[in-house]
């Protein structure tokens, strides 16, 4: 296979900090690597390297003539009201047929892609990402964390994609199971280099574990000689006879060098402090609405969980998973229902958002000693910093120069150092490399705590539930099958939507000239309505500015503005009947 890539040598440091110390990576084209290591490693810093948002202090990145990267970054270029097929087209400079059939391979058909982007969950203005890059036809992808904030619908599209992609990719990722399911080869970034490996990630791991054993027994052997041999020189060193044979068996000795062995970067060894033990329930939900004002997103709720239940909220982004968490917490008031917690239980909250809160002058120690439960000593609270990988210096780090990451998982060991008797957690694995997501989940598999999550880490779900709630269509119902089956339920869902969007595609009439002239002018009337709508904004605004004006010189008279005001009034009549002719014809066009 032809090279696409050369990393040479490379250097990169912050401060005193070395993140890469005479790093090389080769990537040929149709490879698929998974990039692995520990949280602060390096491996992002690689990936801006390699595209250059990042310099180097020393060494060489060679991008060959054939190669043609496409980097998915996590920030956006939308612009105010722009509709899917507008943002494809401005930023690939493709046609509008060909950015629709780019954007059917995720599910983005028909009369979406003229909906503004902004509109949609968070899944699907990814996929509209990952569509942006692919209309460039990159053939090496550098995706950094694509699965945050996805659904497991949204994943499994991504998964197939890259299964079946006839280009190479490299792949950081927090979810060992989407690792399993889409990468062939491993590239590790730790203590400064870079290690590839020819097989999956399973493969490396137990390469790597093998070679670590190996190492320790041809240490163990390498110290036994040298005890021999030490006995032999200090039983017969001193002795005029056997001087030259000591000072021989010394050399041998000082010949005898152990192999080192890098201690492996530090990772989460996840320990949550005791609460009591006690039967019964935890929480109840009766016939409760969710929403926000008048508008309902899930209806008639009706849930009882047990002490000691792990149950994961999964179903499709802007569903109303974190809506109900947010109810059940307090954050937002339920539209109809009740809810009541069973005795003396203790709700604990994690959501992305929660960082937000941290008082950026405090600092690791201090936050983690005035958030956990009076009980624990300094030392449970030395040992859960420890178990997130806070350490040493790292205790007296402001919370200001944290990284997204280090936030996430301080909140995180806040959160259990409090000892609450319910956990809701919303996306608790967003920011963790996967040795932590695997740890956390193990740690609260064990905990008699009640735990309620919502998550898309596959790896986490499949560690960590116990039940499942899904919440579809305005509906949250228990699913009463294992998550294999319900993954499994979830691809029947994505194959039947498609097929019936094919068989609706099918019985379209027109031909293929007549049905762009349609897309044009759909477009055309969708622009419109925008400007339309954009202007009514603008004169509401001026209006409200007038008013405002008579109100505070209540008695002062103005003809200028009273004749402006008379004129805007007119105008926005005028906009309003403009908007409802042009919404008229876009509707009917459906």
């Amino acid at each position: 296979m032809a090279t696409l890539l050369q990393v040479k040598n490379i250097n990169k440091a912050y401060d005193n900090h070395i993140i890469l110390e005479d790093a090389s990576l080769t990537i040929a084209e149709k490879e698929k690597v998974a990039v692995v290591g520990r949280n602060g490693a390096g491996k992002s810093t690689l990936f801006k390297i390699i595209v250059g948002e990042e310099a180097i202090t020393s060494g060489e990145v060679q991008m060959y003539p054939n190669a043609r990267v496409g980097y998915l970054t996590q920030h956006d270029t939308f612009e105010d009201g722009e509709t899917i097929m507008e943002f494809l087209m401005r930023e690939s400079g493709r046609e509008d047929w060909e950015c629709a059939k780019t954007a059917g391979q995720f599910e983005l058909k028909g009369d979406m892609l003229y909906q503004p982007i902004t509109s949609f969950a968070g899944g699907y203005q990814m996929r509209v990402k990952l569509i942006n890059m692919l209309l460039k036809e990159p053939n090496l992808l550098l995706l950094d964390e694509p699965t945050n904030y996805l659904d497991l619908s949204t994943q499994i599209l991504l998964e197939r994609f890259l299964k079946n992609y006839n280009g190479g990719f490299m792949l950081i990722s927090h979810d060992r199971e989407f690792i399993k399911q889409t990468c062939t080869s491993t590239v590790e970034v730790e203590h400064g280099k870079i290690i590839k490996f020819p097989q999956s990630l399973e493969e490396y791991l137990g390469y790597k574990e093998e070679q670590l054993e190996l190492k320790q027994k041809t240490n163990v052997k390498i110290e036994r000689e040298k005890a021999h041999l030490q006995k032999f020189v200090t039983r017969f060193g001193a002795k005029a006879s056997k001087a030259s044979a000591a000072q021989s068996k010394k050399k041998q000795m000082e010949k005898l060098q152990t192999i080192e062995i890098l201690h492996p970067m530090s990772t989460a060894s996840i320990r949550i402090p005791k609460i009591e033990v006690k039967k019964g329930m935890a929480l109840q939900i009766e016939h409760m609405d969710l929403g926000y004002g008048t508008h309902k997103v899930v209806e008639d709720v009706s849930l009882e969980i047990q002490r000691g239940e792990h149950i994961a909220i999964l179903g499709d982004n802007g569903h109303g998973k974190t809506t109900l968490l947010k109810t059940i917490v307090g954050e937002i008031p339920s539209l109809g229902g009740s809810m009541r917690l069973g005795s003396e239980v203790k709700l604990g909250y994690y959501a992305q958002h929660v960082m937000t809160m941290l008082d950026p002058e405090d600092n690791v120690k201090s936050y983690l000693e005035g958030i956990a439960a009076p009980e624990l000593t300094p030392q449970d609270i030395f040992e859960m910093a420890g178990n997130f990988l806070f350490k040493d210096e790292a205790l007296k780090k402001t919370i200001s120069v944290l990284s997204g990451g280090e936030k996430a998982r301080l909140c995180l060991a806040g959160l259990l150092l409090q000892k609450n008797d319910v956990l809701l957690l919303d996306e608790p694995t967003n920011h963790l490399d996967f040795e932590t997501v695997e740890a956390l989940a193990n740690a609260l598999d064990t905990t008699p705590t009640t735990v309620v999550f919502v998550s898309h880490n596959r790896t986490f779900v499949e560690l960590l539930a116990s039940s499942i709630v899904e919440v579809r269509n305005g509906a949250a119902k228990r699913y009463l099958g294992s998550y294999e089956e319900y993954v499994s339920v979830v691809e029947q869902r994505i194959d039947s939507q498609s097929v019936v969007k094919k068989e609706n595609t099918s019985v379209k009439t027109g031909t293929k000239e007549e049905e762009k002239q349609k897309r044009i002018l759909r477009r055309e009337l969708q622009k419109n309505v925008q400007k339309v709508e954009r202007q009514i904004e603008k004169v509401t605004e001026e209006k409200n500015e007038i008013l405002q004006w008579f109100e505070v010189h209540y008695a002062n008279f103005s003809q200028e503005k009273n004749q402006r005001l008379e004129y805007l009034h007119k105008k926005a009549e005028e906009l309003e009947a403009s908007w409802i002719e042009a919404q008229a014809k876009l509707d009917g066009m459906e």
